[in-house]
């Protein structure tokens, strides 16, 4: 009885296999090739023996050339190729223009799949032969292919262009989608944060790692719906907008993923940026980031548009004519911006120093950007100067001064006698030298004029101070000590006066103040002041501005 069974089946095979050759087919135009092999792949008419038959013999036996039939057949469901017979050539002797051969490529999206003509024949290639299983298990990825014959068996009744398996699958496939975007979001969320937050990185996690973990998590999900979409063998047109939809939905995510991490990457450099003295690091990591940013958003709809099907190279040649002549055209604009690549390699100055140059810029640094620098002037206007022009200037960085220069002329009257000078002239050094803020190793204080209305004292000093505020306020305290010391000693301040000599009577003294003190009196009176002086200081009764 079993051998019976088995004889039957081999009859019926033969006779199956005898019937299907004995179907008629074309293999002489590219568009007859096609319809060969697509036609007999069809559900209501499925004879995969025929359809490999697109294959050159010889080179596969019927079992081969009918597996890369179904396979390429899968390849062109699965990936939403819709193959338009109407442009596929009806002509024998077809020739593709562009290379001068007797060759045919089905869709732009594999150039590897093509037909070639042998003899009076048209036939898929060798390399097509090749590449299928290769293109095959990239559709089909993690043996995904095997759900196709199962899946099937769920049924065939078709409502609204869907068989029932279809939409079954289309279902569990939501259902699928749904739990694995909570369970990464359940991951990223109360996971990966909360470790986060436990290790002192709370801010961190919220502000940085939250917002690029709804896209990781967007993103895995559709990469997975892309890989299952496939077997479901959706109606081709169907597939073709589907697949393409999803093709371009994962760089969408993607640049969204880089997007995020721009703002992780920019918030690294301010942390190292803040460990450098230099502020013009401060000023230099938000335009990377925006740099950055733009890069993402470009390279990312490139992507986009590319799996959208739109010629990206066509597109690339097109910028690029355009920039050569918006280059030719913004010629400023690019001087400018290879300006501010100067300043941020050369940093001849940073946020907060004073500059001047060529008597057009005189203030303090706030901004530094591509095209142009903003500088806070005194008047507290704000002048933005083209990077182009600062570069090619002779700039004065006064925030570059290691101590900051104070010269100024002490004008006594010309009564004033010489031992009363250099008494005052040795205050003047002990404040100096009593000072917290001024250089002790170069300072300059002598009588050094005799001028027309007055005997000068040549004050030059140097103020050890970051900044012009802590300058002004170090003058000031100097300043004052000086008017102290010369109301202590009784030394006048000159100004530009004339006197007139007149006889004196006696009933009227002179004008002219009198000095009865000798040297050693006024030393001791400058004894006097500066133990009085030392006292305030450590009284902390020091009058400040």
């Amino acid at each position: 009885m079993r051998a019976f069974l088995i004889g039957l089946f081999l009859i019926l095979s033969v006779f199956s296999n005898a019937q299907e050759d004995t179907l008629k087919f074309s293999l002489s135009t590219p568009y007859n090739t096609i319809v060969t092999h697509l036609a007999n792949l069809q559900e209501n008419n499925y004879h995969p023996s025929v359809a490999g038959k697109v294959f050159k013999p010889g080179i596969l036996t019927v079992e081969q050339s009918t597996a890369l039939a179904i396979k390429l057949k899968q390849i062109y469901d699965g990936a939403g190729i819709f193959v338009e017979l109407d442009l596929i050539p009806n002509q024998a002797n077809y020739t593709d223009t562009t290379i001068h051969r007797q060759k045919y490529v089905i869709t732009d999206r594999f150039p590897e799949i093509y037909l070639v003509k042998d003899g009076s024949r048209w036939y898929y290639s060798l390399l097509t032969t090749q590449q299928i299983p290769k293109i095959h298990s990239k559709i089909y990825p993690l043996g995904t292919d095997k759900l196709l014959k199962y899946l099937p068996r769920l049924g065939h009744n078709e409502y609204f262009g869907f068989k029932i398996w279809q939409m079954i699958g289309i279902l569990c496939l939501v259902i699928f989608s749904f739990l694995v975007h909570k369970l990464f979001t359940l991951l990223f969320e109360k996971v990966l944060i909360s470790l986060l937050s436990k290790l002192g990185y709370r801010e961190v996690a919220h502000k940085l790692i939250k917002p690029v973990a709804k896209p990781i998590s967007l993103f895995l999900v559709f990469l997975i719906v892309m890989v299952l979409i496939p077997v479901l063998q959706l109606p081709i047109q169907t597939a073709k907008y589907l697949i393409m939809a999803l093709r371009a939905t994962l760089p969408f995510f993607a640049t969204l993923i880089f997007y995020q991490l721009v703002n992780i990457f920019s918030s690294y450099l301010e942390k190292i940026a803040d460990r450098t003295e230099n502020t013009l690091d401060d000023q230099l990591v938000p335009l990377v980031r925006k740099a950055l940013k733009t890069f993402v958003v470009i390279i990312g709809g490139l992507f986009i548009l590319n799996n959208l099907n739109f010629d990206v190279t066509a597109l690339i040649a097109g910028v690029s004519i355009g920039g050569l002549a918006f280059a030719l055209a913004a010629q400023d604009t690019i001087k400018n911006f290879f300006g501010s690549l100067m300043i941020f390699i050369d940093k001849p100055f940073q946020i907060g120093d004073w500059i001047t140059s060529d008597g057009i810029i005189d203030g303090t640094v706030e901004e530094v950007g591509f095209r142009s620098t903003r500088i806070r002037t005194f008047r507290n206007s704000l002048i933005s100067v083209p990077n182009g022009t600062i570069a090619n200037a002779t700039v004065d960085n006064h925030g570059m001064r290691i101590y900051r220069r104070f010269f100024m002329k002490i004008a006594l009257t010309y009564d004033t006698p010489p031992e009363l000078i250099q008494v005052f002239v040795d205050g003047l050094n002990k404040i100096v030298e009593r000072h917290p803020k001024t250089r002790k190793d170069s300072y300059h204080i002598y009588f050094n004029e005799m001028a027309d209305f007055s005997l000068n004292i040549m004050f030059y000093i140097f103020f050890d101070v970051p900044t012009w505020k802590e300058e002004l306020i170090a003058r000031h305290e100097i300043l004052l000590e000086i008017v102290k010391l010369a109301e202590k000693l009784g030394a006048n301040f000159a100004f530009p006066t004339q006197t007139l000599h007149m006889e004196t009577f006696p009933e009227k003294k002179p004008l002219s103040p009198e000095y009865t003190n000798s040297s050693e009196e006024l030393k001791k009176e400058l004894e006097n002041y500066l133990t009085e002086s030392k006292k305030n200081d450590a009284a902390g009764n020091t009058p400040k501005p």
